[in-house]
């Protein structure tokens, strides 16, 4: 008799979701569904192509299933995990619980949240309080060049660990985390390991993520020129990681002496790295700003933190949102010309 494979789904089928499930699969201990978007026809019936640092190359991959949407589970069966690659945009519909919901268990099906920013688990475990709701922080460099085509040109490094659910035992949150651990990293081609402290590890990366990410969406420069930029690391960048390690400060987590220089240098210069808000700008996407900048923004104001420039950067992030929301039409503005009392 075979070995019982466990059920997982990858939501989001761009290029860490992509490496999320080679990972995942390679384990041979797993069968996994991706639920893949606008890549969906090429990545069902061709693969994936995938240049990788940590895989090589792969042509035609493919995991065990490919799907266009979240699939509703019925007559008993159930996924073991549900993983979100996801970007996690809070301010437009479907929210992620809403959108996970048709493929969760509740009591069996263990959440994981490879996803950036903070409290980005108190929706999940308010929709699912009978679940297992994982943290993961990924630190990787990958894109997808063109639908279907994965470029990674830095090594997959995932650090997971449970959100605390104070419906359930921190023994099974623990035993979980370190089933998921065990999965992920059986393939042996990354750099998957436990980690208790999700909010010290959520902070840390916040350091990069709320402060370079804005700054680069706000003035179109890429990591490499912001850099090179007059007054732009001096003026902008070190006092938001100030205010973002202080407010990590006062809420319990301390943080490196080194960690605003050692984020401002994380991406060599010349790599040019457009980070993640900026290239959603530039391809004219919605940014998540609400998570990484948004909730540490609010989590620091209410302990006291002054944060102003946080602040600035927060209320230009909402008007760039805005932008898109008319774009896409999801408000509306009155004609020209309209008088409007």
């Amino acid at each position: 008799m075979s070995e019982h494979k466990a059920s997982v789904l990858v939501v989001g089928g761009g290029s860490v979701g992509a490496i999320a499930a080679l990972n995942i699969e390679s384990s041979g201990r797993t069968a996994v569904t991706i639920v893949c978007r606008s890549n969906f026809q090429i990545v069902r019936d061709g693969g994936y192509s995938i240049e990788s640092c940590d895989h090589g190359s792969l042509r035609g991959w493919r995991p065990s299933d490919v799907v266009n949407k979240v699939p509703r589970v019925v007559d008993g069966a159930h996924f073991d995990f549900v993983i979100c690659v996801t970007k996690n945009v809070a301010d437009v519909p479907p929210s992620v619980s809403d959108l996970i919901g048709p493929a969760v268990t509740p009591g069996k099906t263990t959440i994981v949240l490879i996803q950036n920013g903070l409290n980005i688990e108190k929706p999940l475990l308010a929709a699912f309080p009978q679940n297992i709701v994982l943290s993961g922080v990924s630190l990787i460099g990958a894109n997808e060049a063109e639908p279907g085509f994965i470029q990674q040109d830095f090594p997959d490094t995932l650090y997971v660990g449970p959100f605390r659910n104070a419906n359930l035992a921190p023994a099974d949150e623990k035993l979980a985390a370190e089933d998921f651990v065990s999965m992920y990293s059986a393939g042996g081609k990354t750099q998957c390991s436990y980690n208790a402290d999700v909010g010290w590890t959520r902070w840390r990366k916040l350091v990069y993520n709320a402060c370079l990410n804005p700054v680069c969406a706000i003035t179109g420069l890429d990591t490499g020129r912001l850099r090179l930029a007059d007054g732009a690391i001096e003026g902008l960048v070190r006092p938001a990681m100030a205010e973002i390690i202080a407010a990590a400060k006062a809420s319990g987590y301390e943080l490196p002496e080194t960690i605003a220089t050692d984020m401002i240098e994380m991406d060599p210069l010349t790599m040019y790295l457009p980070p993640s808000m900026l290239s959603d700008v530039r391809k004219g996407n919605f940014i998540e700003y609400e998570n990484i900048l948004g909730e540490p923004l609010r989590e620091g104001e209410k302990l006291g933190v002054p944060m102003p420039t946080l602040s600035v950067l927060y209320h230009l992030c909402q008007a760039i949102q805005w932008k898109n929301k008319e774009l896409k039409g999801l408000v509306n503005v009155p004609p020209k010309g309209t008088f409007v009392a």
